[in-house]
This record gives C-alpha cells, structure tokens and sequence, in this order.
C-alpha cells in the first residue's frame, strides 16, 4: 500500500511541474529559465517514477496486472 502512494505522489509532482512549465511558458520572458528548469524536473521525476516501478516490483511490493483477468 505504501508503494502505491509513493507513486500517486510522484505523479501528483509530475502535474505540479507539468502545469508550472505551462504557467511559465506562457507568463515568462523569453529570456527566463524558469520553464526549461520545471521542465527539467518533470522529466527527471518521470525518471525516477520509471526506477522507482521497477524496484517496488523487484521487491514484490507492486504487481503488474492487465485489463482482462484470468
């Protein structure tokens, strides 16, 4: 239950920092880096969310299921 949460959050943060990048891009200068460093952060959190799957799956905490269950 706990490996579940951990990844809701991560994901949570990815659409933080999906929407900051937008909010960014479009309120910024053109001269600003605060759009490339959110973007910077979605990207390494989705990174670290792909690790983080695998290893709660190594660990048995997670297991993969599909649409149709037999």
């Amino acid at each position: 239950m706990l490996g579940h949460l951990i990844v809701i959050a991560v994901l949570a943060v990815i659409v933080i920092s999906l929407g900051s990048g937008m909010f960014y891009l479009v309120k910024d200068s053109s001269d600003s880096k605060r759009t490339v460093r959110a973007l910077t952060i979605r990207i390494t959190l989705s990174l670290l969310l792909i690790g983080l799957l695998f290893v709660l799956y190594a660990l048995g905490l997670i297991q993969p299921h599909g649409i149709y269950q037999r």
